[in-house]
Parts: structure tokens; C-alpha cells; sequence
């Protein structure tokens, strides 16, 4: 593994947020059931900047470049959908880079996120996935995450998300 994942700094935001939302789009998420564009989940893809203030965005990087990225949700978070007790985890917005795809860097990414409960005293982690992201579920089982039907829930009219839970 020649990169490493730390928190990004100021100058890496807006590498960020484009390698978030270019994830996104790659993967043809942001198409809506009614088959428009989610422009305004788009936007807060790309501002990184305001995730960075809001929540923990954490990057892997290699020689200076954003290869991905993900938003670690701590309890003072708005960022957070599900988390809803202070010993409870959540991180989102998981995305690699195209030309950094097969390097490890998305479980680099959810080792930190997994590393940063454990260091904080979390029992458990939670997180929402399109019920098409099937490479994110194969890459969530691995860690030993499962489904938490329970959970899932609709945050906007047109999108439905699957929950996942990891008690730690």
C-alpha cells in the first residue's frame, strides 16, 4: 500500500469532494427513480469543504494526489442519519478515485473509519447504501458488517437506503 489515510487538509477539499461526486457519477448514483440527476445530492458531494467543517473527512492519499475519500460522522454531527447514541458510529459518502480503483484504498478508508470507533469508544458502527451498490455490501461483509432492514430509511421522497450495522 504506497498511499496513506489521515484527515484532509484545506488545500485537498475540493480534490475531494470532485473524487466524491465523480465516484457517484462513474457509478451512475445520482440518477433519480424518475430518471433525473440529484443535483443538489451532487452538491453536497462536491462541497467537501463543508463536510470537513461539519463532520471528519478523511482522504487516502499518494504523492500529494486524492485517490478517495469518506465522511466520518462523530455524535456532534449533522451528517449523521443514523447514529443516534454517543456510543454509536456512522460514516458515508465512501468513494474512490477510477484511476485508484483495486489498490485497497476503499478498505483503507473503512479500516480508519473502523480504527476511529474503536479509539473512541464506539460499540458499534451504522451506515446507509443504495440498494445498488452491491460492490460496497460485497466490501461491508467483509468487515464483518450485516443488514439492518430496521433501519433502512427513505431521506429524501426518491431515495431508499439499506442500513448496515457492526457491533464493534
Amino acid at each position: 500500500m504506497s498511499f496513506i489515510v489521515r484527515v484532509a487538509e484545506p488545500t485537498e477539499y475540493a480534490e475531494a469532494g470532485r473524487v466524491t461526486a465523480d465516484a457517484y457519477r462513474i457509478e451512475d448514483l445520482l440518477r433519480r427513480a424518475d430518471g433525473l440527476i440529484d443535483t443538489a445530492y451532487e452538491a453536497e458531494l462536491t462541497d467537501a469543504a463543508r463536510r470537513a467543517g461539519e463532520a471528519k473527512l478523511l482522504v487516502a492519499v499518494d504523492d500529494g494526489q486524492v485517490l478517495g475519500t469518506v465522511t466520518w460522522c462523530p455524535p456532534t454531527s449533522p451528517w449523521r442519519e443514523l447514529a443516534t447514541k454517543p456510543d454509536q458510529a456512522e460514516f458515508r459518502m465512501l468513494s474512490v478515485a477510477a484511476a485508484a480503483r483495486r489498490r485497497g484504498v476503499d478498505r483503507a478508508l473503512v479500516t480508519a473509519c473502523l480504527d476511529r470507533a474503536r479509539a473512541e469508544g464506539m460499540r458499534e458502527v451504522l451506515l446507509s447504501s443504495l440498494p445498488q451498490m452491491t460492490a460496497a455490501h460485497a466490501l461491508y461483509r467483509e468487515f464483518g458488517f450485516v443488514r439492518a432492514p430496521e433501519l433502512d430509511h427513505s431521506p429524501k421522497p426518491h431515495v431508499h437506503l439499506w442500513a448496515f450495522h457492526l457491533n464493534l
